[in-house]
């Protein structure tokens, strides 16, 4: 093995880390050095992520890493055991959206990890290099995969805290998201230095990541922000103003006032739910942040009441209107007052009383119950024959004075039928029918009647000029 290193310390090419040969370095950082390699045993590229932390430690012997001094020496055991850890947190998982570790060792002071390597840029290089932000359904393809991988990383208690869009591989070739390494050595490190620019980055660090306080605990709703920020950014080309800043105070700009009309609202408000500043305020969890992104538009009843039920209101009232209307105009058609209708019936009612009374006619349960049944039948009759009643109402008004009465119905209505009728000619007797004098003696008495309530005062009330002229009408004395 080669032992030539560059200035940074980085191995140099055709280096054999067992059977896997460096060809290049591909990526490098304060905490690590990326590297693409050729597996000899499978005979495929891969990438090898070794451990590296360049503030604490150096390559002396061209292979071995080892502090720089002893101070430095627990800052980088501890960023050693968490380079370790994460290796092995990645490769309890397979998902297409979390990067896989096939297999990782210690060795000559350091560790080394060996993941697939992808020929892709980074979310961060493709949406710089888009003309103009991306559209919704750009987005959604792109939350979908992130969410169900951090769903995966959340139900094992694991979280990545490190989403930006620096972090995230855009694979051919339909943009499929990938998220990168946890960056766990750079974080450990980095609380063991309180460097808080080392392992935080402003705008998509929530304010739980600055000091763990009760209260303030690190969870899900830390990822959720993080995803959220990565979103924000996309859509307006900035972060959000840094969790500490907006704690003192927020300045924060909800996305559902600044890009509205270019996404749904229920899109925009899920991302500002999710960037809450307070985490007992945020979004909790990634299942919940799904279920505000997949928000149908507000309920449809809203909708229907804009349209279909209030036109059908405004349609139905008239409707209403007219049924209710409709039979108020037949009093005025007549111009009969109320009480000429009472008087009709009362009139009807006592014409079938004197019927019942011939001497003729059977005292028995059916004759009582006769009553009812010429109420429904000389009503119509009259009206249409203009007889009986109705002849009388109609013809009373042309008299000058009180209507002349035949001596025959002169008795009082208590005489019925009247004690003279008997002896009359036989030539009056055979003219008219038994029916027909009785329906004429039926009419003076419902004229009397209707003079002796006029007399009263009237069924509603005191005499009134109505009452008055319709006494004129009818003859009655005075």
């Amino acid at each position: 093995m080669s032992t030539k290193l560059t200035i940074t310390g980085t191995l140099p090419e055709g280096t054999r880390l067992g059977e896997f040969e460096l060809i290049r370095v591909i990526g490098e950082g304060g905490f690590g050095i990326v590297y693409l390699a050729w597996d000899h045993s499978l005979e495929r590229r891969v990438a090898l992520k070794e451990y590296m932390p360049a503030t604490l430690a150096s390559r002396a012997d061209g292979t071995t890493v080892s502090p720089r001094s002893e101070r430095h020496r627990d800052t980088f055991e501890a960023g050693l055991r968490s380079f370790v850890n994460e290796a092995r947190l990645l490769a309890r998982f397979d998902h297409a959206a979390l990067i896989k570790v096939y297999r990782f060792w210690e060795a000559h002071g350091t560790a080394c990890m060996v993941m697939p390597f992808y020929e892709a840029g980074t979310l961060q290089a493709a949406v710089r290099a888009m003309p103009h932000p991306p559209d919704e359904a750009w987005l959604r393809r792109l939350l979908t995969p992130l969410c169900d991988a951090l769903a995966m990383l959340h139900a094992a208690h694991c979280y990545h805290r490190d989403i930006a869009p620096d972090n995230i591989l855009l694979l051919p070739p339909a943009d499929r998201p990938l998220l990168l390494d946890f960056g766990a050595a750079r974080r450990v490190i980095g609380g063991m230095t309180h460097s808080l620019t080392t392992i935080l980055k402003p705008g998509y660090a929530p304010i739980e990541q600055y000091a763990e306080v009760p209260g303030l605990r690190q969870g899900p709703a830390t990822d959720v922000y993080a995803l959220a920020a990565t979103v924000h950014w996309i859509i307006t080309g900035h972060t959000p103003p840094p969790a500490v800043a907006r704690m003192l105070d927020d300045a924060y700009e909800p996305l559902e006032v600044t890009a509205a009309g270019r996404y749904s609202p229920e899109f925009l408000r899920a991302i500002d739910r999710a960037l809450i500043v307070r985490p007992e305020l945020r979004t909790p969890t990634i299942d919940a942040f799904r279920m505000d992104l997949n928000a149908r538009p507000e309920p449809k009843p809203r909708a229907t009441r804009e349209a279909d039920p209030d036109s059908t209101v405004a349609q139905a009232l008239p409707v209403v209107t007219e049924v209710v209307a409709e039979p108020a105009p037949a009093a005025p058609r007549s111009r009969r007052p109320a009480y000429a209708v009472a008087a009709m019936v009362a009139g009807t009612a006592l014409a079938a009383a004197a019927w019942s009374l011939r001497p003729d006619t059977p005292a028995d349960t059916a004759t009582t119950a006769r009553p009812r049944e010429p109420v429904e039948t000389v009503l119509p009759t009259a009206a249409k024959e203009d007889d009986g009643i109705e002849t009388v109402l109609t013809t009373a008004p042309t008299a000058a004075g009180p209507a002349p009465t035949p001596p025959t119905t002169a008795p009082a209505p208590a005489a019925l039928p009247p004690p003279t009728e008997k002896p009359r000619p036989p030539t009056q007797a055979a003219a008219p029918s038994p029916t027909r004098r009785t329906a004429e003696q039926a009419a003076e008495e419902v004229r009397r009647t209707e003079c002796a309530r006029l007399a009263r005062g009237g069924l509603f009330g005191g005499p009134s000029e109505a009452d008055q002229t319709r006494a004129r009408r009818l003859g009655c004395s005075g």
